[in-house]
C-alpha cells in the first residue's frame, strides 16, 4: 500500500533496536477484505506460543547486514521443500531481537488466488516437524507445541496416513485438550470431512489452519 515504506522505515529509525518492521495486513478471502493488525512487539517467545500470521512475511523488512553478514542468516535451505521458512526466519531472529510493527494494514494478501503449497500435505507436515525439531525451545510453552503438532496431524490426517495423524493428534491433546487443529485431524482422518472443506472455512475468516 502507499506509504508502506515510509512508515515502517520511520518506526525503524524511532526504534533501532528492533530486529525488523512488519505491519498489519489486509486479507482478501472469498470476496471480503479483512483487516488483521499485528502486535506493535512480537518477541521470541510469542512466535514460540503462536506463528502471529499477522506479522506477514509480504510485509516483513529486515537489515541485509543481519542477513548477509550477522547472526539471524539467510534462509535454511535444510528445511522440507522450504514450508515454513518464514516462520523459521522469525524465530532465528527474535532470538536476537524483537519484531515492531506498524498499526496500520499496509500490504494486502490475496488468499483468493491459489498457494504454491494448497494441497501439499506432506510438504507442509514435513516442513513443520523439522521446525519443532530444530527449536526445542517450543517445550516451554505446551500450548505453542500442541498448535504445531495439530498442524502436523491435520496434514498426515489429508494425506489418509492415519496412524501419524492420530499419533500427532494425542501428542497435540496431551498438552492442549483445546487444540481444534488436533480434534479436526481425527474425522479427517476417518473420511467423514474433506480436508478442504474444512480449510475453505477457516480462511474465509482470513485465518488458517
Amino acid at each position: 500500500m502507499p506509504g508502506k515504506l515510509t512508515e515502517q522505515v520511520a518506526l525503524w529509525r524511532a526504534n533501532p533496536d528492533a530486529v525488523g518492521i512488519s505491519s498489519g495486513i489486509t486479507v482478501r478471502s472469498d470476496g471480503r477484505n479483512i483487516v488483521r493488525l499485528a502486535p506493535e512487539r512480537a518477541t521470541f517467545d510469542d512466535f514460540l506460543r503462536s506463528r502471529i500470521t499477522e506479522v506477514h512475511p509480504s510485509a516483513m523488512l529486515y537489515s541485509r547486514s543481519d542477513l548477509v553478514d550477522g547472526p539471524v542468516g539467510l534462509v535454511d535451505e535444510q528445511l522440507p521443500a522450504s514450508y515454513g521458512e518464514d516462520y523459521d526466519l522469525l524465530l532465528r531472529a527474535t532470538k536476537h531481537g524483537d519484531i515492531l510493527s506498524v498499526p496500520q494494514p499496509l500490504v494486502r494478501v490475496l488468499w483468493d488466488r491459489p498457494s504454491f503449497f494448497a494441497g501439499q500435505w506432506q510438504y507442509i507436515a514435513d516442513g513443520l516437524t523439522y521446525l519443532l525439531r530444530k527449536f526445542p525451545e517450543f517445550e516451554r510453552y505446551p500450548k505453542g507445541v500442541a498448535r504445531v503438532a495439530g498442524q502436523v496431524a491435520f496434514a498426515h490426517a489429508a494425506l489418509g496416513h492415519k496412524k501419524e495423524a492420530f499419533a500427532c493428534a494425542r501428542s497435540s491433546l496431551h498438552r492442549d485438550k483445546t487444540q481444534l487443529r488436533a480434534w479436526a485431524a481425527y474425522p479427517v482422518a476417518l473420511g467423514v470431512v474433506k480436508p478442504q472443506t474444512l480449510l475453505d472455512a477457516v480462511q474465509k475468516t482470513g485465518r488458517g489452519l
